[in-house]
């Protein structure tokens, strides 16, 4: 185990912010994990979790004894007659390990091509895209307990998973709270890819695909080629054009408020979901207020999707992580007064 200090983490976020770790250690293996908490330097230091960098914004420079999650390898767990349950270690690059399952034989997370960020990030923010949330292909996880050192293993039900949330989200306030934010360190996360294997089409985007391509049974490999189209024409390369995804989660109402805004904005966006409430398009809030393409300092919002916020500056002036809280936060004004809601960031604010 080496620490190393006073580390640059631009490379390290996928925003391109320029911070420091005061100092960091990369986790390769679980092993590194018991050999820090070992050390006495390092056993009682406060700690911050860090994956790909994909879904954060750093405010400054990190305090905290940065745990850079590197663990790496995929491998097939168990093939039955009804699935296949397949290991990646948390380090693993997630839009490499969907193409790895897909080349294996293994399809199910082909939905999810091209999201950015790690495989241990992935249970934490519950990913989702074009139908599909992590939830719905999750088997189980490996993690450790950077406060005792002890390692556990949680099933779905255990995560807590919700619309881009999760019990590691959370901290617990309790001794019958669980909650996990700030003390769990994902080592390896299963994935159960059902048999036979259904394609799931349901997404207005996808079904454009078919009806030009009079393609109607696409294989998985053919829907993951779709999705990565999809995704880059209307969502900027974070290695050109810094940025984190979505970075406001789409709002739920109940019917009652929907048809109240539908009645002054006859055009907005909106799901109707299984529980009866209605999920509204962020990015089209966004929009209607009029924010698509415009910038505070070097943090703007994307001219194709306003949904997503970049990093104007480049490498060589880089945005801030103030400057893209200063946007979020007028965005977030802008839609409340307009239209009463209240937008929530889906990136962890360091």
């Amino acid at each position: 185990m080496i620490v190393e200090h006073n580390v640059p983490l631009q490379q390290h976020n996928s925003f391109g912010i320029v911070a420091r770790a005061q100092h960091l250690v990369r986790i390769g293996e679980e092993a590194d994990v018991a050999a820090l908490l070992a050390d006495d330097r390092w056993r009682e230091a406060p700690k911050f979790v860090l994956g790909g960098g994909s879904n954060i914004v750093l405010t400054g420079d990190v305090k905290p004894l940065v745990l850079k999650v590197e663990i790496k390898g995929r491998r097939l767990v168990e093939e039955t007659s009804r699935a296949w349950i397949v290991e990646a270690g948390a380090g693993e690059i997630w839009h490499d390990t969907v193409r790895w399952t897909l080349e294996q034989g293994y399809p199910g997370l082909e939905n999810f091509a091209l999201i950015p960020g790690t495989v241990g990030g992935s249970p934490v923010q519950n990913i989702g895209a074009y139908g599909v949330e992590l939830q719905d292909r999750f088997h189980s996880l490996d993690a450790i307990d950077i406060e005792t050192g002890r390692s556990f293993t949680l099933d779905a039900a255990q995560c807590a998973f919700g619309y881009r949330d999760s019990v590691f989200k959370h901290v617990g306030a309790g001794e019958n709270d669980f909650g996990l934010a700030g003390r769990a360190l994902i080592t390896r996360v299963r994935f159960r890819l059902p048999r036979p294997w259904k394609p799931e089409l349901g997404y207005l985007d996808l079904e454009r695909k078919m009806g030009e391509t009079g393609n109607f049974s696409p294989s998985a490999m053919e829907i993951f080629d779709w999705i990565c189209a999809i995704r880059r024409a209307k969502l900027p390369d974070w290695r050109v054009l810094g940025n984190a995804g979505s970075f406001f989660k789409n709002p739920t109402v109940t019917p009652e408020q929907c048809a109240d805004i539908i009645a002054r904005d006859p055009k907005i966006v909106h799901y109707p979901m299984a529980d009866g409430s209605i999920k509204l398009a962020a990015g089209w809030l966004i929009d209607a207020c009029g924010w698509k393409g415009k910038s505070v300092g070097n943090a703007g919002v994307y001219e194709r999707q306003a949904l997503v916020l970049v990093n104007r500056g480049g490498k060589e002036n880089p945005v801030t992580g103030g400057e893209v809280m200063t946007l979020a936060k007028a965005i977030q004004t802008s839609v409340y007064e307009r239209f009463g809601i209240r937008l929530e960031p889906e990136p962890v604010v360091v």
